[in-house]
């Protein structure tokens, strides 16, 4: 079967030969004018004087010399018009912010009363009886009436509710408004496409005759038609002027349930326009062809399936098209194709790109900076600003920046420290100081990008094109804006926001060869051999909503005006019209029900399905599990240089061994030797949420502020003097955070939000901390603080049977003795800690062991130790002070009923000594590698995950 418009050129063929020239060729959109181009050239076979090609706006275009408003421009003449009719009412005029949200539906409905010729006072007439129906709408037919009386039942005559006194207002003011505006359109010497297509029927066209400077017209592929549409061409169709080129089927057309031939049945059956084709053939019903439907696992996962079924699919020779019924798919599709050279019609969209990325950041900034009166940015967004790849900023500006904010550790950055000089948008930081100058700003940036794209190698043609487009839009805005008073910033930024939105740029190739890549609407007239739709889901083919309105459903079906049921039946057709001429259909659709997907195939697919003889394959999208080859769990050796450096560094040099090292190895082998033998360490960071350790650096240095006048006392301190403490330790809480993060300023105010939260908890903290001490002590004397020295031993070990000693030492948060209230004295070792540690643990045996259930005892009794060994003293109590839990569990280690003091402290603590000989003997041990230990606990944020992997893995497995 030829395709659509190679039957045209054959019947244009016959019908002018030569003359062909004399007509004007008219077609909804300019796509299918390439496709009847190279379809005459094949049937006629030699070289003719072409005839005018028009799209239908373009061609009615003619008939004025008035330039066209743009949107924009149109809106601003909207507001003003607005305005004065409030005034004249005696209401006080509205903010550009209060009227941008009608203002589109209102041109909307203007734009849609124009085409279907309604009258404005007409239907915007209050009409509150029955009676008056009767006699004002004698012309209508009965059904037409009933829809008029189905809106009015909601408004009583007796009054009217806030609601429906506040739709009345405007209801009465839209006739009024109409009018200004099309002679305020007038006397600025413009119009718009709704008024040109009414004032040709009206007969108030410049160039009212504009048609006939072409002996024939000649309208193809037109499927709904406006009221002005129906009513030119029957005329010119009576005038013998106009010939039309539908594209049906009789499958659709002569069965009046299928609302694919809803609007080809109006124009042939009611309009009585005659298709040149004559009557068309019952394909559809007649093909009993497979079509492909395939159920993807996701919505973008529809992309990644059309990848398999292209590259298995597509064959030299044969025409192929992608019709996106779901267009936010373009960017998804466009990185999933496999090696074709498409030719995209639908534009790509500046929201895609990372144009827009850089206008939004502009403007978020701009909200803090200038709106809110921020002095500092979130380092999120500093970030995202020099690693955009249009900003340009230099690896030494970005790493001096990256610096500062993880040296600092700053959540957030004063705008005094951020000036990009290698960068095109230097001052992309600075605040605004004018409002009124907001968008001639944001033109400025929008200069300096297009100036850097042109000083690449390759301009990038999308992004060259984006950008002048947002120029254009940008201009407008601010011409609109100059006669009005400064608006809010917000606002501004919310215009700028809506009025680029829509901005998308052609990717273009050639619209004959290679695959082409359209929505349904732009593959109007079009015929492909190989035809894959994407998004054929139910609610969006066809699209369940539709666009604002002021004029209620039931005055629109009064008045012929495009109703839900419209826009199904106009889908339909698009749809249907490829299961007439293509060889082969896929269809695509999103199988995952979830909040934005029905998770079915649209209806559109099940009626063909029903009703055809159409074989429909279906196909489920498998989800291919990939398993990654086998890999070796990762082992180090004790060999070669990992030996020597073993070696040198820890028996040789005396490099020392902390209790912190002591439980990473228990913890995991090979994280001991990535942290303290190959010494890789943590790349620095921030994180939007303050980290524990910098809560515990807080509390132990003002904890040791909080003790330190208590040092070297020869008497008990009595408690009350600790108890005055109190008062100091906001104080020295925001002192030390304003230290540790190297901020300017003193007092709370100097903190960011979540400083203070740090400021709160540490406050809640120290203050627990100090309590337990007044609570259960009449007297306190403190021996050592953490900063006062580190207590160093060697300690003997055996290693290839030697005898070597390896340094341990310990820092210890605190060293006490303190009076009880029953007079006994206690000396204590006490360690701080913020996390989740315990005091309780279930046995020896538990601790005393690799992945060991509770890392707090080891290190406290390593402290212990250490302590004992350089001092001679002896009796030393292990403490621990944890926080969250120590007012229901108390300080001292316990294990069921024993609690880690006395003859059970005492044997505690040989065992121990015993555990770290031989631990640090395993650590030195050449027979035994560093490997992880599966069982033991991985945090997300241990920076050597990745090493662990294999392991892991193996851990899942079991």
């Amino acid at each position: 079967m030829n395709p659509f418009l190679k039957d045209v050129a054959i019947d244009l063929k016959n019908r002018f030969g030569e003359d062909l020239h004399e007509t004007a060729i008219i077609f909804n959109n300019k796509r299918p004018i390439t496709y009847l181009k190279q379809h005459l050239a094949t049937v006629y076979g030699q070289a003719i004087w072409s005839p005018q090609f028009f799209t239908i706006q373009e061609f009615f275009r003619l008939s004025t010399n008035l330039s066209e408003a743009t949107p924009i421009a149109q809106f601003f003449i909207l507001y003003h018009l607005h305005n004065d009719l409030l005034a004249k009412e005696g209401h006080e005029a509205e903010t550009l912010e209060e009227f941008y949200p009608i203002a589109e539906t209102i041109l909307s409905d203007f734009s849609q009363i124009d085409y279907d010729l309604v009258d404005i006072d007409e239907i915007f007439m209050e009409l509150f009886d029955n009676t008056q129906i009767d006699l004002q709408f004698q012309h209508f037919t009965s059904e037409q009436q009933d829809f008029i009386r189905q809106f009015w039942q909601s408004f009583s005559i007796a009054g009217h509710s806030a609601v429906q006194e506040r739709f009345l207002k405007l209801w009465r003011r839209l006739p009024l408004l109409y009018r200004a505006f099309k002679e305020e359109l007038i006397a600025n010497k413009m119009t718009n496409m709704p008024t040109i297509y009414r004032d040709i029927v009206d007969g108030k066209a410049k160039k009212q005759e504009f048609y006939k400077q072409y002996k024939k017209i000649i309208f193809v592929g037109f499927n709904a038609l406006s009221k002005v549409e129906a009513t030119l061409f029957k005329k010119w169709q009576e005038q013998g002027l106009a010939l039309f080129y539908f594209d049906a089927d009789a499958y659709y057309l002569e069965d009046k349930q299928q609302e694919a031939g809803l609007f080809i049945r109006r124009n042939i059956f009611q309009t009585a326009l005659a298709n040149a084709l004559g009557e068309r053939p019952n394909v559809i019903g007649n093909r009993e062809s497979e079509v492909n439907l395939y159920s993807a696992t996701g919505n973008v996962s529809q992309t990644k399936l059309l990848h398999e079924i292209l590259e298995n699919n597509e064959k030299e020779g044969k025409s192929s098209a992608i019709l996106l019924a779901d267009e936010s798919l373009l960017v998804s599709l466009l990185q999933s194709l496999p090696n074709v050279k498409p030719n995209i019609t639908t534009g790509f969209p500046l929201t895609q790109s990372p144009i827009y990325g850089i206008i939004e950041l502009w403007m978020e900034v701009q909200h803090l900076i200038t709106h809110q009166k921020k002095t500092k940015i979130p380092y999120t967004l500093i970030e995202t600003f020099f690693n955009h790849p249009l900003t340009n900023v230099s690896k030494e500006e970005k790493l001096a920046i990256q610096k500062l904010i993880t040296e600092k550790q700053l959540f957030e950055v004063d705008i005094k420290e951020l000036s990009f000089k290698s960068s095109s948008l230097a001052h992309f930081f600075h605040p605004i100081t004018r409002i009124e100058e907001t968008i001639v700003l944001l033109i400025h940036i929008i200069d300096n990008l297009l100036a850097n794209l042109a000083q690449e190698d390759r301009i990038k043609q999308i992004d060259s094109n984006l950008l002048i487009e947002v120029r254009k839009t940008l201009n407008q805005l601010n011409l609109g804006l100059e006669s009005l008073q400064p608006l809010s910033l917000p606002f501004q930024l919310g215009l700028i926001s809506k009025a680029i939105a829509n901005i998308n740029s052609a990717i273009e190739g050639n619209p004959l060869e290679g695959l082409q890549i359209m929505g349904l609407l732009e593959s109007r007239c079009l015929n492909f051999d190989h035809v894959y739709v994407l998004g054929a889901n139910e609610g969006i083919l066809p699209k369940t909503s539709s666009s604002p309105t002021f004029i209620p459903n039931s005055l629109r079906q009064a008045y012929g005006l495009p109703i839900l049921e419209n826009q199904d039946a106009l889908s339909a057709y698009l749809f249907y019209r490829h299961f007439q001429y293509s060889e082969e259909i896929h269809l695509l659709y999103n199988g995952i029900v979830s909040d934005s997907s029905s998770g079915e195939e649209s209806r559109f697919i099940k009626q063909l399905e029903f009703e055809s003889n159409f074989k429909f394959l279906k196909h489920n999208q498998q989800q291919n599990i990939t398993f990654l080859p086998d890999q070796e769990e990762l082992i180090i050796e004790k060999k070669g240089k990992v030996w020597d450096k073993l070696r040198l560094d820890y028996i040789d040099n005396k490099k020392k061994i902390s209790a912190s090292a002591l439980t990473t190895y228990l913890q995991s082998p090979l994280q001991f030797f990535l942290k303290y033998v190959a010494e890789i360490k943590e790349p620095p960071s921030i994180s939007q949420e303050f980290e524990m350790n910098n809560l515990g650096t807080v509390i132990h240095n003002v904890m040791e502020k909080v003790y330190l006048p208590f040092k070297g006392a020869e008497q008990f301190v009595p408690i009350r003097e600790l108890e005055k403490s109190l008062a100091k330790v906001d104080t020295l809480i925001i002192s030390e955070i304003i230290e540790l993060y190297q901020l300017e300023g003193t007092g709370l105010s100097t903190l960011n939000s979540l400083q203070r939260i740090m400021h709160k908890i540490a406050s809640e903290y120290i203050r627990l901390l100090i309590q337990h001490d007044i609570n259960h002590f009449i007297g306190i004397k403190i021996i050592e603080l953490e900063n006062d020295q580190d207590y160093v031993i060697n300690f003997p070990i055996e290693i290839q049977g030697k005898e070597e000693n390896v340094s341990i030492y310990g820092i210890i948060d605190r060293i006490d003795e303190v009076l009880l209230k029953d007079k006994t004295i206690k000396t204590r070792i006490v360690d701080y800690k913020t996390g989740a540690d315990e005091v309780n643990f279930k046995s020896l045996d538990k601790v005393f062991i690799k992945n060991t259930e509770n890392k707090a005892l080891v290190q406290t009794l390593f402290y212990t130790y250490v302590y004992e060994q350089v001092t001679g003293r002896i009796g030393i109590e292990p403490n621990l002070y944890v926080v969250r839990k120590m007012r229901e569990e108390g300080t001292l280690f316990y294990a069921k009923s024993e609690i880690l003091e006395t003859e059970y402290l005492v044997e505690v603590k040989k065992e121990f000594i015993t555990f770290l000989k031989t631990t640090l003997e395993e650590i030195f041990n050449p027979d035994v590698p560093f490997k992880h230990d599966p069982k033991a606990k991985i945090y997300d944020s241990d920076p050597y995950i990745l090493f662990y992997k294999n392991a892991i893995n193996e851990d899942d497995e079991e």
